[in-house]
C-alpha cells in the first residue's frame, strides 16, 4: 500500500489545528479507493501558544498524526525542510494549517500525478483579503525574480504541493542553510502541473507575515537565486568612475578658461553624497551576500528539535 505524507508547518495556529484535520480527512475516502495510507506531520516551529497540545489531543485519537516540536522558532523553511526529512511517504504534500491551502484540490492535485507529473503546484489568482500595498510589492517581486534569475518562480505561487519521492529527496539533497523553498522547487526542475485557485482567507487568527517580515523574506529569495544584485553593483562602480572622470575634465578645462576656483561647490558636495550613497548601497548588496556565505560556512543545523510524538 502506497502513503501519502501531508506536511504541516505550524507557528500559533492552536485554533486552526482541529479544524484543518477534519477538512483534510475529507480525502480519506478518496485515497482509500486509491489504496492510499495517509499520515500527517505536523511540524511546530516554536509555537507560543497550545498548538503542540492540540496536536497530541489528535495523536491520541489518530495514529497517524505525528508531532515535530523546534527548540524555538526557526522559521516555516526550516518546518518545511524537517517534514521532507521526516515523512516517510511515496508522495508528500505540503499545506499550511490556516486553511488557506484548501485539502479539496488534493484529489484532483493526485489525477495530475498519476497522469505522469512529478509534481503539481498551486498558485492564486487573486488576492482577495490582502492590503493593496502588500499585493503590489508581492506582484513587483515576481516580475523582478522573473527577469533576474534563471530558476522559475511564478507569480502567486504558493509552498501548497504535492510531489513523488523523486523530487522529495531531490530536495533533501539541498542542504543548503540560507532555503527560500519557491526558489528550490524551481531549481530541481522535474515536470510540474499548476493549479490556479482564487484566494481564501484565513479561517481563524491572524497571519504571522507582517509586511516587514515578508521583505526580508523577498530579500532571501533575490540573493539567493540571482546574482544580478552583485552585477548591478558593479555596473554602477564602472558608471560613476566614468562619471567622475568626466567632471574631472570639465572641471580642469573650466578652471583654465575661466578661473574661477570657488563657484559650483553646492554641487559638487551634491555629487559627492550621491556617490557616497551609491558606495554604501552597493556595499550593502555584497554585504548580503557576504552574510549568505558566513552563515553557510558555519555549518548550523537548520533546526534543533525538542519533541518528537
Amino acid at each position: 500500500m502506497r502513503l501519502l505524507s501531508a506536511v504541516v508547518p505550524c507557528y500559533n495556529e492552536e485554533e486552526n489545528i482541529a479544524d484543518f484535520y477534519a477538512e483534510f480527512m475529507k480525502t480519506e475516502n478518496f485515497f482509500q479507493s486509491k489504496d492510499i495510507a495517509l499520515e500527517l506531520w505536523f511540524i511546530n516551529d516554536g509555537s507560543r501558544d497550545h498548538t503542540a497540545d492540540e496536536v497530541k489531543k489528535l495523536n491520541e485519537k489518530d495514529k497517524r498524526v505525528h508531532l515535530l516540536s523546534f527548540s524555538r522558532n526557526f522559521g516555516k523553511e526550516a518546518a518545511i525542510y524537517a517534514g521532507l526529512e521526516k515523512a516517510n511517504g511515496d508522495y508528500v504534500v505540503f499545506l499550511d494549517a490556516d486553511l488557506q491551502d484548501p485539502p479539496s484540490l488534493l484529489p484532483e492535485m493526485f489525477a495530475y500525478i498519476e497522469e505522469g507529473y512529478d509534481s503539481v503546484a498551486t498558485r492564486r489568482v487573486t488576492r482577495k483579503g490582502e492590503p493593496m500595498i502588500r499585493s503590489f510589492f508581492a506582484r513587483m517581486f515576481y516580475r523582478i525574480m522573473k527577469k533576474i534569475s534563471k530558476t522559475e518562480i511564478v507569480d502567486g505561487a504558493r509552498d501548497y504541493r504535492l510531489m513523488t519521492r523523486q523530487v522529495v529527496e531531490a530536495i533533501l539533497s539541498m542542504k543548503e542553510y540560507n532555503r527560500f523553498a519557491k526558489g528550490i522547487f524551481g531549481w530541481v526542475g522535474y515536470e510540474t502541473k499548476w493549479l490556479e485557485y482564487d484566494n481564501i482567507e484565513r479561517k481563524k487568527g491572524e497571519t504571522k507575515w507582517s509586511f516587514w517580515k515578508l521583505f526580508i523574506y523577498s530579500l532571501e529569495g533575490i540573493t539567493s537565486f540571482s546574482t544580478a544584485p552583485l552585477a548591478f553593483a558593479a555596473f554602477m562602480g564602472v558608471a560613476f568612475c566614468l562619471a567622475a572622470f568626466a567632471l574631472i575634465i570639465f572641471t580642469i578645462v573650466r578652471k583654465a578658461l575661466f578661473g574661477d576656483p570657488t563657484s559650483g561647490w553646492p554641487s559638487l558636495v551634491c555629487i559627492i553624497s550621491l556617490i557616497s550613497g551609491v558606495q554604501l548601497f552597493c556595499l550593502g548588496i555584497v554585504g548580503q551576500y557576504l552574510a549568505k556565505t558566513y552563515m553557510e560556512v558555519k555549518r548550523r543545523p537548520i533546526y534543533l528539535v525538542k519533541e518528537e510524538i
